[in-house]
């Protein structure tokens, strides 16, 4: 496919996401699915220009005037690749599969549109629901905590130490030009390309050795954060596809017990095999039944020394990976997120032992789901935990991280801007009795 019939291709599916309200990448793959003479090459590039496109939604629309999947996709290209005005021009030609030709007021508002005086939900490319949130968050960091969200994720690795050091991994993997991260012990950074594609990790020798995992620096820090040590009771509560459990075997050097679940069975699919390759050891128990699953960790109420609660949560600090889900984003979604918070944190507080600990982790910058669940957790349960402090826990696990990270109420906040990371949030409590 040429890159003009590229740019038709993701008009169409930029309108099939609008109209529709569905995810992204479930549009991307039936248009796939229908126009099967586009190669890999052809759909990585079309999904590059419709991620960059709802990254840059409003900001797009604004300097366009319009918010037509056209005009979305326009403004991207002048704001998100740079593109001047004749090479936008060169692509809509109206010829052989190219979009139809600009109009005039499309060439004047690439080549003169601004968004000097767009409000900063524009400017920031984020719902205007939130931005109160995201203010009390991020304050006089807004603006540009904001731009750096709708920018490109970086590509991270973390080298399993089962297996490698960082140090002893490098020299073979220098046909990556991967650089170590700047906070993570174990991390490395993949350059991306121009299209905001790396290299394809998941098929390399060394990743299907167990040699490392893709999981973003702030993941890492996270687990890191976590502090699981040699000898303790470990639960990772909302496992998921096992990345932090993962990380917690490595960090540990399977010589703590860890115990991984998940309330949805279907999440924890992937853990199995991640487990097989890295050489990490843990005990995966999977919720049987229907609606109403059986308790599977009930043995261990009051005997884990270290929950690790990676919470359901919205998001929001991973709008540069799934910008599309921002605009999904709706009030009662954030509701129904808070009250799962809820229900995650009291079964945790159930299972550690008195001077064992939670630790509280969301990728949100959302106050909300953040200091806000952690306030709520330590009011229900009367003075039976306290908080620790932030600045205690990055001196005990990452001291070095203490410039990079906005300290809260409760805990810490890592975001693109500041940290180079996704907006993980990490809070610690201790069971006092």
């Amino acid at each position: 496919m040429t890159p003009a019939a590229r740019c038709s291709a993701a008009i169409e599916v930029l309108a099939d996401i609008a109209e529709r309200r569905r995810p992204a990448a479930d549009a991307l793959k039936d248009w796939g699915l229908a126009h099967r003479f586009a190669g890999s090459g052809d759909r990585g590039a079309i999904a590059s220009l419709v991620y960059d496109a709802l990254r840059r939604r409003a900001s797009s629309a604004w300097i366009m005037g319009a918010e037509t999947p056209r005009a979305v996709l326009l403004g991207s290209l002048r704001l998100q690749q740079g593109l001047a005005a004749p090479s936008i021009a060169a692509l809509f030609t109206g010829e052989r599969f190219a979009p139809e030709p600009l109009n005039e007021a499309e060439r004047e508002r690439i080549a003169n549109g601004t968004l000097a005086d767009a409000p900063s939900e524009i400017a920031g490319d984020v719902p205007e629901w939130v931005l109160p949130s995201l203010a009390r968050t991020l304050g006089d960091a807004l603006l540009p905590e904001l731009k750096a969200l709708a920018r490109r994720a970086p590509l991270d690795i973390r080298i399993n130490a089962l297996k490698r050091t960082r140090e002893e991994a490098l020299p073979t993997l220098a046909y990556l030009k991967a650089e170590q991260t700047p906070h993570a012990p174990a991390g490395l950074r993949i350059p991306i390309g121009a299209d905001g594609r790396g290299p394809a990790l998941h098929v390399e020798p060394e990743f299907l050795e167990g040699w490392y995992e893709i999981q973003d620096e702030g993941s890492q820090l996270a687990s890191l954060l976590a502090g699981a040590m040699e000898g303790e009771t470990v639960v990772d509560l909302c496992a998921g596809g096992g990345g932090k459990t993962l990380a917690l075997a490595a960090l540990t050097g399977n010589r703590a017990r860890l115990i991984a679940t998940d309330g949805d069975p279907r999440r924890l699919a992937p853990i199995h095999e991640r487990l097989r390759r890295s050489g990490a050891q843990a005990e995966i128990r999977t919720p049987r039944g229907g609606r109403a699953r059986a308790d599977v960790l009930t043995d261990l109420d009051g005997q884990v020394d270290r929950v690790l609660v990676d919470a359901p949560c919205t998001g929001s600090g991973t709008w540069r990976r799934n910008p599309d889900a921002k605009w999904r984003l709706r009030p009662g979604s954030l509701a129904a997120r808070i009250a799962e918070q809820e229900a995650v944190l009291d079964r945790a507080g159930l299972l550690v032992r008195p001077g064992g600990r939670i630790v509280y982790v969301t990728c949100s910058l959302l106050p909300e789901e953040n200091d806000g669940a952690v306030s709520g957790f330590v009011e229900r349960n009367g003075g039976g935990f306290s908080v620790v402090p932030a600045q205690a826990v990055l001196a005990e696990h990452a001291p070095g991280l203490a410039e990079a990270v906005r300290l809260t109420r409760h805990g810490l906040q890592m975001s693109p801007a500041l940290t180079g990371t996704d907006g993980f949030y990490v809070a610690t409590l201790e069971r006092r009795r």
